[in-house]
């Protein structure tokens, strides 16, 4: 287990402007799912469709990711952040990219659409500029350093094609359903599960009591990945479809699916606590997903990775980063000597396995309504999601709260 560098961490609002925006992105593909009805569940190119997925894979899964990655860099690898004084700039351009994007395609607006294919590669370049010179010229950890590397390098290439992608739509100009797919795969497999699996080798150990893949072993996946996902890119542009592409990112993802269940199948039943259980749901759902990519169910999948399997692995991680980075701060903030809660105190398991109930519930709803396309099915999944995220950022604030309620007690005159 590598040694923590509290001194290292960044101010708590770095990372909890990101964090916190998360659940209130979830919220958000609720109400999209209440006013569209099952439009957006049906059919891949329908607006709302393209609308909630990227309120999903941006608004949801980046702003988790931006934040999880700006906290973990200089605490547990040791990489100093960039231009920190930053960060409030880059949460404020990356969510208004991720608005404008979400309006422009629900509404088929060309101004919105032109603003979001400029605002969020550039959101994406930033992140890379902050975090990759810490992140080569850190010391150890190399296969660590080597898959968060990988996984900036692909969410770059997937903004720069998403940028893309978007202008030709704000211009009115044709675009090949093959690049979207690439786009897709650059993002899901080769930004998210990369960095997912990365950063997992440790935190998994870490906050789950795991063991770890051997170090060859993920050094081979991440290698296969790395190099099968442009040659299957590759091919998919120049034939216009076919089953490689989604092979290679079904066989990647699944992999990672497999190998992290089987790390959490040993665990003894009295430390399984509420993030083992988040991770044990998202995970089979990840592998359903793969399951269902190979069997051509592309909407099943997207709803199955996007909807359910990787919020469950971010939000549950953001359960855990949250609390610890009220906890650094109240050790800065309160006088030496005076006893802090602990990061457990400050987001109880009970408020966890609330938040795990109500995603369990929304899950489930989610991809009936894919299965069974109903408008009042999919408008039943859309107060579900809603209540989820609720449930879940009131768990986020509760430990803000409990924090600064600590605060005010400690600085009460006597």
């Amino acid at each position: 287990m590598p040694k923590l560098r509290l001194e290292q961490a960044p101010a708590a609002t770095l990372p909890l402007r990101f964090l916190l925006a998360m659940p209130c992105w979830g919220m958000a593909g609720g109400m999209l799912l209440l006013i569209d009805g099952d439009a957006p569940l049906g059919a891949r190119w329908h607006p709302a469709t393209l609308a909630l997925v990227h309120v999903w894979t941006l608004g949801v899964l980046g702003n988790a990711m931006f934040g999880s990655l700006l906290q973990f860099l200089p605490v547990a690898a040791g990489a100093e952040l960039c231009w920190r004084r930053s960060a409030p700039w880059l949460h404020a351009v990356f969510n208004l990219g991720v608005l404008l994007l979400v309006a422009g395609l629900h509404a088929a607006a060309r101004v919105p659409l032109f603003a979001a294919g400029i605002l969020l590669p550039l959101a994406f370049l930033w992140l890379a500029a902050m975090t990759l010179p810490g992140v080569f010229a850190a010391a150890g950890e190399r296969l660590l350093r080597a898959g968060i590397g990988a996984a900036l390098g692909y969410g770059v290439a997937a903004a720069l094609a998403g940028g893309g992608l978007a202008l030709l739509l704000a211009g009115g100009r044709p675009w090949s359903p093959a690049a979207v797919d690439v786009h897709a795969a650059f993002g899901v497999l080769g930004w998210m599960v990369l960095l997912l699996a990365a950063v997992g080798r440790l935190t998994m150990p870490m906050f789950q009591a795991t063991g770890s893949v051997p170090a060859r072993a993920q050094a081979i996946w991440l290698a296969g990945v790395a190099l099968a996902l442009p040659l299957a890119s590759a091919w998919h542009l120049r034939h216009g479809t076919g089953v490689v592409l989604p092979a290679v990112a079904a066989a990647g993802g699944g992999a990672f699916a497999l190998a992290a269940l089987g790390l959490q199948w040993p665990v003894p039943a009295a430390r399984r606590n509420a993030l083992y259980r988040h991770w044990r749901m998202g995970l089979v759902a990840l592998l359903l997903a793969a399951v269902s990519l190979l069997a051509g169910r592309g909407l099943l999948a997207g709803a199955l990775a996007l909807g359910v399997g990787l919020p469950l692995l971010v939000g549950a991680m953001a359960m855990e980063i949250v609390p610890f980075v009220t906890w650094i701060a109240l050790r800065h903030r309160v006088p030496r000597g005076v006893q802090i809660p602990g990061v457990q105190r400050l987001l109880p398991d009970a408020s966890k396995r609330r938040a795990l109930l109500a995603q369990a519930v929304a899950a489930p709803c989610l991809v009936l309504a894919v299965v069974w396309p109903q408008s009042w099915l999919a408008r039943l999944a859309g107060l579900a999601q809603l209540g989820a995220w609720a449930v879940h950022g009131h768990a986020l604030l509760g430990a803000l709260r409990g924090a600064r309620a600590f605060v005010r007690c400690v600085e009460r005159p006597a």
